[in-house]
């Protein structure tokens, strides 16, 4: 069973790999890079401060506020008053970065769709559902 765990996760990294490259086309399409693409889509829904979308992200702040500069800088998102911190305010997209964000997300929907057309129906479901437990479980023993 080790055996079988540890060949999962050399899958699981190869597979990241994969997509990642994939994503990172995707974006280009637009000029843009994934990492990008991760943070429109993390502000999205709501402005956050870089802390809040790094944390949500999973990586360093400082990551985070060279790719929000790079937004900002290009006019996707803005920096706006944060009334509950003055240092600290909040990332929040511009009506081109919404349209940016559309474009490579309907990109990625079709490319998705594409991906998973040979699939059996709920393999795909069983699959996210086995790696949601699985990294609970590292979660859990992480704490």
């Amino acid at each position: 069973m080790a055996d079988e765990m540890a060949l999962l996760v050399a899958d699981v990294f190869e597979a990241a790999g994969a997509l990642r490259r994939s994503g990172e086309a995707i974006a280009a399409t637009m000029g843009q890079t994934q990492a990008r693409w991760q943070l429109l889509s993390v502000v999205s829904d709501s402005p956050r401060t870089v802390a809040q979308a790094a944390r949500r992200l999973g990586i360093s702040r400082q990551g985070v506020q060279r790719v929000a500069n790079d937004l900002v800088g290009e006019e996707l998102a803005v920096f706006r008053p944060n009334p509950d911190h003055r240092s600290s305010p909040l990332l929040e997209l511009t009506p081109a970065g919404r349209h940016v964000l559309h474009q490579i997300t309907a990109q990625a929907t079709e490319a998705h769709r594409a991906l998973a057309a040979d699939f059996p129906p709920g393999e795909i479901a069983a699959a996210r559902d086995l790696l949601r437990r699985l990294t609970d479980r590292v979660q859990q023993r992480q704490t």
